[in-house]
């Protein structure tokens, strides 16, 4: 190899020691590596009881703290809750909420656990922690009956974060049903300080109807067995951290996510839009990457990311096997306020039309639909279905408050477009639509593809619009489709 840099013997040892002071402080509060067998030994001091939070929110930092006696307060609650506008889930849960509620501990603290199953619950449940040296991960220790609790005791010994779940069989059932969440073992000394930190885990839920179907929907065994999920979600519902949920901070601020995967099948490609990852702690270990797009998290794994935000913006959390992101529901909202930077981000500087595809109107592939007797809708009812179907067909285009891309996609929010022709909406839908069409005075050149919605689908989901953003609140029904189809 081409030697770049020449020194004489004495500069040579001074450059050697440099290089070698420089390695050891350039981490900062790194801590000194040891073995299982030094935190083993790791004396506690005194006790308290661990606070416990809902995602997104995590536990006040461990900082310097020594080890103690730390007791956790775990209930497990079966409850409804709602996974999309209209569509209900029977939750099995750890705290509460899905994920379960976040632990934050430090290596050689020592863990009293009481796991308590609500008197009201069906089922029995247990815990494995992944972060547990010992049987079943505190499974075989931690069986539970309704109306019963159970106590086991740990060590901590890894530094890490760590998943953990219900393992009473069927183990995948009750991961599918939302028991999973995540535990944080801190090194001595804590982790760097950061500016906002949050908690963000993925799943995979199997239901007996598909994506949107309204009411109460049960599990699907035979579903999850071939890994067809209808929801790929991050905290347990689709939105949970969108629109109103979104993460928040600020330009300059140094963001963490603990990131977990409870599956129970899928992987996790998870990637922010229009950030990198400065720091990424592989599947939550102490092996550190830099400067990543997109990292992969298997079930029953986690990662940390941290990244600096220099812009403001919307950013999205995607898991990047896209089609999860923007058909089942796996994508969150990260806001920025602050000021604009130029040099990092100059937004749009020049435009025209280009269209490498033609002209023609695109389709959506179509495949056979399956007759189903529907009762009429009550107009909320058509709402919040309407509602389902924008977030996975409309909103990419379109964006969350009707207000389109400029020179893209036109807007819906008070379109006189929409608004004059409620029929031309419809054959737009079906159809698909191409060429110049003027929207509140601009003018756009750009193609829809037409859309393999039902009759019930098309109804909802244009009454959705017409319900929202300043427009005219016209009524679309499936008879009113079904004519402009002939």
């Amino acid at each position: 190899m081409k030697q770049l840099f020449h020194f004489s013997k004495p500069y040579k040892i001074i450059a050697l020691a440099l290089f070698a002071a420089a390695s050891i402080f350039s981490c900062g509060k790194k801590e000194e590596k040891h073995d299982v067998d030094y935190y083993e030994k790791i004396k506690v001091e005194g006790q308290k009881e661990a606070e416990l939070t809902a995602p997104p929110f995590v536990p006040k930092p461990v900082g310097d703290r020594p080890a103690m006696h730390l007791v956790v307060n775990m209930e497990i609650k079966e409850q409804e809750g709602e996974m999309v506008d209209g569509t209900k889930y029977i939750y099995w849960t750890f705290g509460g909420s899905v994920p379960g509620s976040f632990i934050r501990t430090r290596v050689g603290d020592e863990i009293e656990f009481h796991l308590k199953n609500h008197p009201d619950n069906k089922l029995p449940h247990n815990i494995d922690l992944h972060a547990v040296t010992g049987q079943g991960g505190g499974a075989s220790s931690s069986i539970v009956a309704p109306g019963h609790e159970k106590v086991f005791n740990f060590k901590v010994l890894n530094p890490g974060l760590y998943v953990y779940h219900c393992a009473t069989a069927p183990v995948g059932m009750h991961i599918a049903n939302g028991m999973y969440g995540l535990i944080l073992v801190e090194p001595e000394g804590g982790l760097p300080p950061v500016d906002k930190e949050f908690y963000v885990m993925q799943g995979d839920f199997y239901t007996k109807g598909s994506y949107g179907e309204q009411g109460v929907q049960p599990f699907d065994m035979n579903k999850a067995l071939k890994e067809e999920p209808d929801y790929v979600v991050f905290n347990g519902k689709v939105g949970a951290i969108a629109g109103d949920n979104a993460l928040t901070a600020k330009v300059g601020e140094t963001v963490r996510i603990y990131m977990g995967n409870g599956g129970p099948n899928l992987l996790s490609s998870f990637h922010v839009i229009g950030e990198i990852f400065d720091k990424v702690h592989i599947e939550g270990g102490d092996a550190i990457n830099t400067n990543v797009q997109t990292t992969l998290i298997p079930a029953g794994g986690s990662a940390i990311v941290e990244f600096k935000v220099d812009v403001p913006g919307t950013f999205i959390l995607v898991d990047h096997s896209i089609f999860r992101a923007f058909n089942k529901g796996a994508l969150g909202m990260l806001k920025v306020t602050g000021e604009e930077n130029k040099k990092i981000y100059s937004g749009t500087t020049q435009e025209g039309i280009y269209l490498p595809e033609g002209g023609n109107i695109q389709n959506m592939p179509e495949g056979k639909k399956e007759a189903k007797s529907t009762v009429a809708k009550t107009l909320p009812e058509q709402i919040k279905s309407g509602k389902a179907i924008f977030g996975t067909t409309c909103f990419a285009c379109h964006q969350s408050e009707g207000q389109g891309v400029p020179n893209a996609f036109p807007p819906l929010a008070k379109s006189d477009y929409l608004n004059a022709d409620p029929n031309r909406a419809i054959q737009a839908v079906i159809r698909g639509l191409s060429g110049e069409i003027t929207v509140n005075g601009k003018k756009i050149n750009s193609v829809m593809p037409s859309q393999n919605l039902s009759d019930d689908e098309i109804a909802d989901v244009l009454t959705y619009v017409y319900s929202s953003w300043g427009n005219n609140k016209t009524v679309v029904t499936p008879a009113m489709v079904k004519a402009q189809r002939k």
